[in-house]
Parts: structure tokens; sequence; C-alpha cells
């Protein structure tokens, strides 16, 4: 039964990196569901240890933070926000700045798969209408939600994963990852500043489109959930996962907008793919085989239980199967706020390599794509990959500075 757990974990991981099976409709969450089932179903792994190997406030904290996303997307905020950082009477270069501090500021906070999903099209549209090249700001949208979501164990699914199964202090996780995630910011600017010199238009400014609508209370409300919670995050005793489910239930409790509405923007693909990878990395690290893997790298010099193997290994799993199934494979050789620190910032850093590299950059170009702005391989990895190599240095500097490295 140990090699037939072999194959499936196998298979999966294959169809992560490939990002569907062949011949068949399956994505890559429908990769990790199917590999469950069949291992369920197999008797490999029983039914209640497979729903005990779903990591329950890691799920929970991703539910209550997708809710919280979705009330702040239907009440318009961060399409008001987008389109007002793009109708500011800058300079291309400036307002590239201004968009790229934007989105990583709220990427923070809100995730960065949902600030570029709300985003993309009020910025595509923008570029369009002011006559601007739409590819480096939506390629720099993307790289600034990777990045600035790497501030908090809140910013991005990875992060809430890495913070619930280490169990790492909410302000002192932020208190180290702001320096290199706040100068990740700026070379993010100035790189694909320097890259796009000279190139930024591509016909006459118009007028921009009328600013979007946005629910002042529902937005208020919003703000003031999350607010809270992140106070609540610094100094209450609970548990995050916790204050995460109250604060969507409060979000619920709602006499305008409809649950239903709400819980339609509730990323139910990424909540399926998490609990099915939970499964199959369970039950492949239940027959041996990872800690047998993990000692035969080991005794050949590369220790990923050591900061700096897992610094440099990340990112290179990270751009094979993308970041959240590479953090998965990663967590059991990592120990303490240390190895927190470095596997939050190497995966999320190294998703802006690669358009694979993250689901966020999958998102930007999608929609991108729908809004007649094509966003090839080739021209996100010539902004992506000196992106990439310039904040993972500063990390790469700033983690031995701190003593981690």
């Amino acid at each position: 039964m140990d090699g037939w757990v072999a194959g499936v974990f196998l298979a999966v991981y294959a169809g992560m990196l490939l990002g569907r099976v062949p011949r068949l409709q399956l994505d890559r969450t429908g990769v990790a569901l199917l590999g469950a089932i069949v291992l369920v179903v197999a008797g490999a792994v029983t039914l209640e240890a497979a729903v005990a190997a779903v990591d329950g406030p890691t799920m929970a904290l991703l539910f209550g933070f997708m809710v919280l996303s979705a009330q702040l997307r239907q009440s318009g905020f961060f399409a008001r926000v987008t389109w007002w950082l793009a109708s500011r009477d800058t300079g291309p270069a400036l307002l590239l700045g201004a968009l790229v501090f934007g989105a990583g500021a709220l990427s923070a906070v809100f995730s960065n798969d949902i600030v570029c999903l709300a985003a993309t099209p009020v910025l595509a549209e923008a570029c369009r209408r002011r006559g601007l090249d739409p590819v480096p700001y939506l390629v720099g949208l993307a790289c600034a939600a990777n990045v600035g979501s790497t501030a908090t164990l809140v910013g991005n699914p990875q992060n809430m994963l890495i913070g619930e199964a280490l169990g790492l202090d909410f302000g002192r996780f932020t208190l180290l990852a702001l320096p290199p995630v706040l100068g990740g910011l700026a070379l993010t600017w100035g790189v694909i500043a320097w890259r796009c010199r000279g190139r930024w238009r591509v016909g006459p400014a118009g007028a921009l489109a009328p600013p979007p609508a946005i629910d002042a209370l529902q937005t208020a409300k919003g703000l003031a959930v999350a607010s809270a919670l992140l106070v609540l995050f610094l100094w209450a005793p609970w548990p995050r996962e916790l204050l995460a489910l109250a604060a969507a239930g409060v979000l619920l409790t709602s006499r305008r907008l409809h649950s239903r509405q709400t819980l339609g923007l509730v990323d139910w693909q990424l909540l399926v793919l998490f609990a099915g990878l939970f499964i199959v990395n369970h039950a492949f690290q239940a027959t041996g085989h990872a800690d047998a893997l993990f000692g035969w790298l080991a005794g050949r010099g590369v220790d990923l239980g050591t900061p700096l193997a897992l610094f440099f290994s990340t990112p290179v799993l990270s751009n094979l199967v993308s970041n959240v199934p590479a953090v998965m494979l990663l967590l059991p050789v990592a120990e303490g706020e240390g190895a927190g620190l470095v596997l939050a910032l190497a995966s999320g850093l190294a998703g802006n390599l690669l358009i694979i590299g993250s689901i966020a950059n999958i998102i930007v170009v999608g929609l991108a794509a729908s809004h007649g702005v094509e966003i090839g391989w080739r021209r996100h990895a010539a902004l992506g990959v000196p992106v990439t190599l310039a904040t993972l240095a500063l990390a790469g500097g700033w983690l031995v500075l701190a003593g981690v490295a």
C-alpha cells in the first residue's frame, strides 16, 4: 500500500506542475481532490483520518478572510481604490509607484489574490483610456501583491498555513517581515520602471471612465471589522482562526448583502485544493517516504531543515508546483520562528518569477486576456525575473542581518 500512496502522491504533484491532466478537464484543485478521493476509496487513508488530516484552524482562518474580502469587493472598495490610484495626475513612473505601494498595502491585509481579482479589470481599462501600455502596470500589480502579502500572517494562503502550523506570533512576524517587504516594494517599482523607461505610452490619453460605484456603509463595516481583527491579532489572547470566524459571522449578518452573494465570492476552489493536499501529504508522510527523502538529501549536504537550504529550495519548488503546494511539502522540516519567516518570504517573493509561481499571477494574466491585454510568458518573465532576483537578494541579506539565516 505504501507504494500505491507514493504513486498517488507523485501523480498529484505532477498535476501541480503541469497545472492540469492531459486529455482530462482537471485543474490543480481537481487533481488534489481526486488524489484524496483515490486514497480514501482505496483504503490507504480512512475517512476519519482524512478528515483529521485537514487542518481546521488554517481552513477557518482562510475562510474568514475570504468572507471579509468578499464584503469589501461587493461594496466596491477595491475597485474604487484602484480607480483612485490609476486616476492620479502624475507621470507614468510615479503612477506605477502609487499602484505598487497601494496594492502591496492592501494585499498585506486582504490577501493578494482578492486584490488582483478586484483591481485587474479597473486597472486595464484605466491604462487603455490613459494611452498607457497596461502590461507594466498589470505585472506590477501582481508583483506588488505577492511582495506585500508576505508582510503578515494573513496576506496570502501559504502565510496563513505557516502561521497556524508553527504557532507564530502575528506582531513579531510582521515586525521582522516588514523591512524586506517595504524594500521589496521599492525594488519592484524601480526594476519595472527601469525596464519600461521610455516605453510607457501606446496611444493618446483620453478621459477616464467615471469612478466605480461604492457602498460607503458596507465599506465602512468591512474596514471596521478588518481593523478590529488586526488589533485583536496583535494583542488578544484568542486564537486567530476563531476571531476570523467571528468576523465572518458579523459580516454575514447583513440586511443589505445577501449571504448567497457573499459566499459566492468565497474561493471554494482554493479551500478544496488545501483539503485535498492536506490529505495527500498526510498519507505520504505516514509511509515514512518523506522522512527518508529528507534524510537522503541531508546525507548529501542538502539539509532542508537549515535556513540557507530552505531559503534556496523554496523558490525552486514554488515555481515547479506553485507556492502553496511547495509550502505544504516543506513545512515538515520547518521548525520555529526563523524557519517560518524564511519559508514565508522565500515562497511569497518567488511567486513573481514565472506566471505559474502564484495564483495572483494567474488571476491577473487571465483577467487581462479577457479585457484584451495579452501577457505572455516572455513578457511577464522580462519583468518578473529581475523583480524576483532583486527582492530575494534583499530578503536574504535581511535574514542574515536579523540572525535568521
